[in-house]
């Protein structure tokens, strides 16, 4: 993972917080946590079963990111973005990592949405 760390184009946000994700929203819905996310795309680990997800395959994906406003610290947004899986990565028997790519990128960048945040943060100090 650290050749892909060097080749992406944006910082990613580490982020825990969890991700439902399925071939589309019609099916039942797996659950993972998320680990990074940018505009183009995240990482999520979840169970290594039958419902973890294959490399070239469609996924539909709803999750959250913060939203860092200076009065409201426990704002988030939330996502629907379909997308393709790059990667999946055996992390032990029961966990994978799985990295997508999402068709249309947020309308922000998260890794810079929070930068501003911790600056916002230190002025009001």
């Amino acid at each position: 993972m650290d050749q892909a760390r060097n080749q992406r184009q944006e910082e990613r946000l580490e982020y825990q917080w969890p991700v439902w994700f399925a071939e589309d929203f019609k099916q039942m819905l797996s659950e993972g946590l998320m680990v990074d996310v940018s505009s183009g795309g995240m990482a999520f680990k979840c169970n290594a079963d039958e419902n973890c997800p294959k490399v070239g395959q469609k996924l539909a994906a709803r999750f959250s990111i913060p939203r860092f406003e200076e009065d409201d610290s426990s704002a988030i947004t939330s996502f629907i973005r379909t997308g393709y899986v790059l990667r999946v990565e055996k992390i032990n028997a029961s966990l994978c990592l799985v990295a997508i790519q999402f068709d249309e990128p947020l309308s922000l960048k998260p890794c810079e949405q929070a930068d501003i945040n911790i600056m916002l943060n230190k002025n009001l100090r």
